[in-house]
């Protein structure tokens, strides 16, 4: 496990190996921008045009369960508001993310990405910062000059029609499977720890499934909260992200130089659910960043 963990630790302090020169406030605009006058508030409306309608009795099943989350539709036109005051255009955005790979969290990728352009994914399994300093670093490179980013992170997790947690339906796909895959692995391996069924063994982590290997050593600290709670699959994707979000911290604290004018942090739970429903997100951190690094305002309480 020291040396798994010391890789983790390589992984997000590799950025002096891949830079020559410090990261800097270079201009380096890209097609990810989205041209135009349009309002971002203007994009929103017509993000949700064809998707499915609120359902105000699934609506109360979610928040029974998740106090606190709102539809995507809710969370996006709030966000968007609330950055469009102050100064965050679809012209002068970037979006970067850091959520699962299942396909399921591209949903609200997606939706943002119609506002604000193409974004760049720090993410990998369970959501984790895998592409750490370096890739914050690179990132920042990308926001236009006297620009902004809009940094959303989290991970994810599942709920059926009739309200079974760490599952959902997904379309085409009779069986009702896992969600988050990854996240339920590493519950699993964890479990397997304290309760001592563990499997002694010499071999080491598989490089070939190292993101799965950092996300089941990465939540070893919560083992007894997990033990502990109620349902287990509920408080998952919470210990999840207090752990990510420890690391989010940490990468933008060192990489706070290249923040341009400056960054809003969106952090929390993706929940997703079936094809006929819309998803949700209970945000946790709603936070801006100035051009120096450093968190000024608070804005959870706006959403």
């Amino acid at each position: 496990m020291k040396f798994f963990v010391a890789s983790v630790a390589l992984l997000f302090s590799a950025a002096e190996a891949f830079h020559t020169a410090p990261i800097g406030r270079t201009s380096t605009r890209t097609n990810m921008i989205v041209k135009g006058d349009e309002k971002g508030s203007e994009k929103v409306a017509k993000v949700f045009e064809g998707k499915p309608a609120e359902n105000s009795e699934f609506d109360a099943l979610v928040k029974a369960n998740f106090p606190g989350a709102m539809s995507n539709k809710e969370l996006e036109t709030k966000v968007v508001s609330v950055l469009e005051g102050k100064g965050f255009k679809p012209s002068n955005t970037l979006l970067a993310t850091s959520l699962c790979a299942d396909e399921l969290a591209r949903v609200l990728e997606d939706d943002f990405v119609k506002v604000y352009g193409n974004n760049f994914n720090l993410g990998g399994l369970s959501g984790f910062p895998f592409a750490g300093n370096t890739g914050f670093g690179a990132m920042a490179a990308h926001v236009p000059d006297d620009g902004y980013c809009l940094l959303v992170h989290g991970p994810h997790v599942g709920i059926t029609k009739d309200g079974l947690i760490g599952k959902v339906e997904r379309p085409g796909i009779a069986l009702v499977d896992t969600c988050c895959g990854s996240a339920i692995a590493a519950s699993k391996y964890l479990k397997g720890i304290t309760d001592g069924g563990a499997k002694i063994t010499t071999k080491l982590q598989s490089f070939t499934d190292f993101q799965q290997g950092a996300v089941q050593e990465l939540i070893l600290p919560f083992g007894k909260r997990l033990n502990d709670c109620e349902d287990r699959m509920k408080e998952l994707p919470y210990a999840l992200y207090d752990s990510q979000d420890i690391l989010v911290r940490d990468i933008i604290n060192t990489g706070a130089g290249g923040i341009k004018k400056g960054l809003a942090l969106l952090g929390g739970i993706q929940i997703n659910t079936g094809p006929d429903t819309l998803d949700y997100f209970h945000p946790l951190r709603f936070e801006y960043y100035n051009e120096d690094g450093e968190m000024v305002e608070d804005l959870l309480a706006l959403l």
